[in-house]
């Protein structure tokens, strides 16, 4: 059974901004879609604010970023809101929630893939990333992306080979996002990587 794929929450701030009226675009006129949960103008003001506080933030400032973040968290909340209306009304097409906008999920019979998460470190400028455990891992690798959600592996590069399921790095850029993601070297050989998480550095 499909459903509307939630990961446009990591996109980078420009691309999501893209993304989200692309989604608009497609609701416009769409029969489907009459009674949406959030009205389309509504939408449309908010990803005009989040547009100008991405432009606003190019600059660097700590202020305007933090501005663009909050904006940010609010236009997520809305497209995630957005997004299980389409799944309630596809009910699993993955033709109707294409015609959305949105991905659709791969089949729910897809292996799970270990959780990720990063958080603020003990220092501006680090951030501490914890994944679970595998019961058979000898070593994790993680990777880490600056500033965009890459969509080849090729765009990953490896961070660091270690043996703890808690890893801290430092040095990084206040103001910017880093996505990071994770695999165990178990045995039988290098698992899947995680869902990729990403991390505004303060």
């Amino acid at each position: 059974m499909k459903k509307v794929l939630l990961s446009f929450t990591l996109i980078a701030p420009g691309e999501k901004a893209s993304y989200y009226r692309n989604v608009v675009a497609k609701f416009t006129g769409n029969a489907l879609f009459s009674t949406p949960i959030i009205s389309l103008a509504a939408l449309n003001t908010a990803l005009d604010k989040f547009e100008a506080d991405i432009l606003a933030a190019r600059d660097g400032g700590h202020l305007a970023v933090a501005v663009m973040h909050d904006s940010e968290i609010s236009i997520d909340k809305m497209f995630r809101s957005l997004a299980h209306y389409v799944d309630m009304i596809a009910d699993g097409d993955e033709t109707i929630i294409l015609s959305a906008g949105f991905q659709a999920s791969k089949d729910t019979a897809a292996r799970v893939k270990a959780p990720i998460t990063a958080n603020d470190g003990d220092h501006s400028g680090s951030v501490r990333i914890n994944y679970k455990a595998n019961e058979r891992a000898g070593a994790y690798i993680i990777q880490w992306s600056k500033d965009g959600l890459p969509t080849t592996d090729s765009g990953w590069e490896v961070l660091a080979t270690v043996t703890q399921t808690s890893y801290v790095v430092s040095n990084l850029v206040v103001g910017c996002y880093y996505y990071f993601r994770v695999a165990a070297v178990t045995p039988d050989g290098t698992t899947e990587f995680s869902e990729p998480v990403r991390k505004l550095v303060v």
